[in-house]
């Protein structure tokens, strides 16, 4: 009798341990953005349905940030990838509720033609290109470096950068220059293999001494991370790990991407090299970001909420990092460093 009570008091004990320890694992709402995000987190997404992560992830994938700004506000989502200046906004909007937790993209904008008559930002002069964009980042950035060139070009936008595709694939004589993000600058090479990538604007950007160029982060809800710490320490390294999965392997990775509706794999294997996938935090994080709302501001304060964003908006920056590099070439960034 002694012996049965002893044995269901250490049956109930653990028991009671394990459903401590399933009760530990925070559910965490997660949206990311077909494209190079969502190609990032795909190796985190099928970690979490194995079970092997440390919280449980419930994942959206959406086709534009609009689809998912209003869910992040309204509490539906606690993490989301969108573009950064749109992180900037949200985060005057809701009067800091919205942080930047992440920058998760680098630069994915690419100038291609038909030809071989463009080598440098220069030789965009009298040019007509074709893009998608307009009043967004991606006009910035294009407007930025012709200024700084002093070049004049005339730009032509489409609705979307599918519709860039479109034309450019339709009419070989009409459109010869565009300026496309990958995937889209894989899916138009794959459709007119005549367009070769010209420039690459990230690299511009940086020749241009405007420093790096994050084009997309990670937000997060304030409330959430507060209440929450721990939790979002392990999303940003399990997803770090993702990412750095996702940059070493493309070809096993790019199965994961077709598996879960990001992208079909043959165009995701070509496209990972030129995504410029990263996970930058805290200091890197504030550093980067905080150059890149610099040149929107002045370029036009609108794209980020009107003003510039102040320091509490970087989620676990210390504001002590004073610089940053970055190491690495053609095939992406291999390592980055912050000193102080």
């Amino acid at each position: 009798m002694k012996k049965s009570l002893v044995f269901l008091c250490l049956f109930l004990s653990l028991a009671l341990l394990w459903g401590c320890a399933a009760a530990e694992k925070t559910t965490i709402n997660i949206a990311m953005l077909k494209g190079p995000t969502g190609m990032g987190a795909s190796k985190l997404m099928a970690d979490n349905e194995a079970g092997e992560t440390k919280n449980d992830y419930v994942f959206t994938l959406a086709g534009a940030a609009d689809v998912i700004t209003g869910q992040l506000i309204s509490g539906e989502l606690d993490i989301a990838a969108l573009p950064t200046n749109t992180i900037a906004t949200l985060y005057q909007k809701t009067e800091g509720e919205i942080q930047a937790l992440c920058v998760n993209t680098l630069g994915v904008l690419y100038v291609l033609e038909r030809g071989e008559s463009i080598a440098s930002i220069d030789d965009l002069a009298g040019k007509t290109i074709l893009s998608a964009g307009q009043g967004t980042t991606a006009e910035a950035v294009l407007e930025y470096l012709l200024n700084a060139a002093g070049v004049t070009a005339e730009v032509e936008y489409a609705s979307e950068h599918a519709e860039v595709v479109a034309k450019a694939t339709a009419d070989a004589s009409a459109y010869d220059v565009v300026l496309l993000p990958e995937p889209f600058v894989t899916m138009l090479q794959k459709q007119a293999p005549d367009f070769r990538v010209a420039l690459d604007l990230t690299a511009e950007w940086e020749s241009a001494g405007a420093g790096m160029l994050p084009m997309g982060g990670i937000a997060v809800r304030r409330s959430f991370a507060e209440e929450n710490p721990q939790a979002v320490a392990d999303f940003l390294a399990e997803y770090a790990a993702s990412v750095n999965y996702v940059n070493d392997d493309p070809t096993k990775a790019a199965q994961l991407i077709e598996r879960y509706d990001i992208m079909q794999a043959d165009v995701a294997e070509s496209a990972i090299p030129r995504a410029n996938m990263v996970c930058l935090s805290g200091d890197q994080m504030s550093v980067v970001l905080q150059s890149f709302y610099n040149v929107l501001a002045d370029f036009d304060a609108k794209l980020i909420g009107g003003a510039l964003p102040d320091a509490a908006i970087y989620y676990g920056a210390s504001g002590d990092a004073s610089t940053i590099g970055i190491i690495g070439g053609a095939d992406g960034p291999t390592a980055i460093y912050v000193t102080d």
